[in-house]
Parts: structure tokens; sequence; C-alpha cells
């Protein structure tokens, strides 16, 4: 996610990096070519940040157990801290009904045991090792609306395939799409969320914004996109755009799924974000969007707050 409020504010900025637009990116950005595909995996996440100018990065823990081989989903395997360990989630292909007790516990928190998997789930609740960098990040082939070559150009491998095949696909449709932000480290992580809290306070914080380890960005699995000419990045207009309604009809095509859906605050936990795309590979994306499921929900995951 951007870590911007949806419906509340306008574009803030960031004392350490200069953000300019909810979704952290310029208002209007000139929509820049691509830096040449590079095949180099780089699991470094030192210096390089969300700045225009200069270098920091901010990544967040996901979770989850297990790559899932051709795609196939495995339930997120995940160790509270604490006493208790365990699987969190459902059978793979599944919902379970019996989620790991430790996720009933208001404020626990689990540490993913394996957060590389594909389908990891990162979330309020379960979070990315603090050490965790992803080691196979490449730049991705598509336009984003800067020109730095940054870490928060990066994506895994995998996904930043499927994403060069996405946005063809838009192309072909007569939808023009570019980048905004995707990896982070967890050091960017906690200065955006920082910033974020000076600003509106933690409980407002908290709504759009992960804490450093709970971010989906720092598992290079995930980024936010906007249209061509950068306008409505990571704000709540741009759920109205041509290319809002394009992703939330096509993403699931491309194994990607909007990963923070409208009507399903209380359970994600975070305000809806069309823009916010999370890879997860093509069986599961198809599944979770014929079935309108969170990947909380289709996990057994749902926080304690929001079962019925």
């Amino acid at each position: 996610m951007i870590n911007k409020p949806m419906l509340t504010v306008a574009c803030l900025t960031i004392a350490l990096s200069v953000f300019s637009g909810c979704g952290g990116e310029p208002k209007t950005p000139t929509v820049q070519s691509p830096p040449a595909a590079s095949s180099t995996n780089s699991g470094t996440s030192a210096a390089a940040t969300d700045m225009k100018s200069a270098a920091n990065n901010a990544n967040q823990p996901n979770t989850q157990s297990g790559t899932p081989a051709n795609n196939q989903t495995a339930a997120p395997n995940v160790s509270q801290t604490g006493s208790q360990s365990g699987s969190s989630g459902a059978a793979p292909g599944t919902v379970g009904k019996a989620a790991d007790s430790s996720l009933s516990k208001p404020g626990a928190i689990q540490v993913v045991t394996s957060p590389e998997s594909i389908t990891v789930l990162v979330n309020k609740q379960q979070a990315l090792p603090e050490s965790y960098e992803p080691k196979d990040l490449v730049y991705p082939n598509v336009p984003f609306t800067f020109t730095e070559k940054i870490d928060k150009r990066k994506m895994r491998k995998e996904a930043a395939a499927a994403l060069e095949t996405l946005f063809e696909g838009a192309k072909k449709d007569g939808i023009s799409l570019a980048g905004v932000s995707a990896y982070r480290s967890y050091a960017t992580q906690k200065t955006l969320y920082n910033n974020y809290v000076k600003q509106d306070g933690e409980e407002k914080a908290k709504t759009y914004s992960a804490l450093p380890g709970h971010s989906e960005h720092e598992t290079g699995l995930a980024i936010d996109v906007s249209g061509s000419n950068g306008k409505c990045a990571a704000q709540n207009c741009f759920a109205v755009t041509k290319e809002a309604k394009w992703l939330d009809s096509h993403a699931a095509e491309y194994g990607f799924i909007i990963r923070y859906p409208d009507g399903k605050e209380s359970i994600t936990g975070y305000q809806y974000e069309p823009w916010h795309l999370r890879y997860v590979g093509t069986q599961l994306s198809k599944e979770l969007a014929q079935k309108n499921l969170t990947l909380e929900e289709y996990f057994n995951a749902v926080p304690v707050q929001s079962r019925k």
C-alpha cells in the first residue's frame, strides 16, 4: 500500500523524502521510460529512498509459508511472538473454519517463517522478519512516474515479469499505466510511518499506513500504480478512472489482486486502495476474484474483531 489516506487528507510532504500527492508521488508527474531491464537479482535494501534526490528505503515484513509450485496456494506458516506457533490458515485451496487460535487473541503478532512465498500473507497481525530482504529484486520494464533508478522501482523477478505482461495487456485495451511505488525496505517503511504519525496521529495513520515489517511493499510483490499522466495517483479520485476500472476487471488475469478492496476495510485493516496491486500468481488471483475474497478470508486469518 502507498501509505496515504484515501478519504481524509490531501497530500503531505515527508521530511526525509520529497512526497507530493497522496500516493507519495508527484501529483502530475511526467511518466518516464523504464530503465534498461535488469536481469541481475538484487537483495540489497541498503539506502535507496523514496526521495526524489536520494536514497532511503522502507520495507515491511510479510507472512506465509512455503513457496507454492506452479502458483499453487499454501496456507501461511507463521510463528507467534510469544508461546504459540503454527499454521494460521486453512488448507491450500480452501477457506477453513478453524484458524490458529493465536489469531483470535487481540494484539497477537506473528512472524512469517517463509517470507519468500509468492502467496505470503502480510498484514497487521502477521509480520515479516525485520531482517528479510527479497533476493531476486529486478527493475520491471515498465514506465514509472519518476526518473530515479531506485529501490521503489523494483519488484521480485516473477512479479516484475507479470507486471510487464499486465501493462502490455492494458495498452492493447487502450489503457496506459505507470508505476508509482513498489519495493520498500524496512527502514524506509519505518521512516514513512513515523512521519505519518507525526502528521495525523497514530490512530489515523494506522488506517492507511503500515508499521515497519507489516507492509506488503517490503515483500517485493506489491506495487502502487496510476494512469500514465499520474493524475489521482494514490488518491481517492483514482477509483473512478478508466485505469482503475480496467485493473479491477483484469488484474486477476495476470496474477494480481486489488489487495485492499472496497467494503473489506474491517478485514484488511486498511482503507480502499484501488491502486495497490499485489502479485499472488494467476491460480490464486483468479480464485480470489471469483469468490470476492481477501487473503485474510482465504487463509481464514480474519482479525478477531471482524469475525461474526
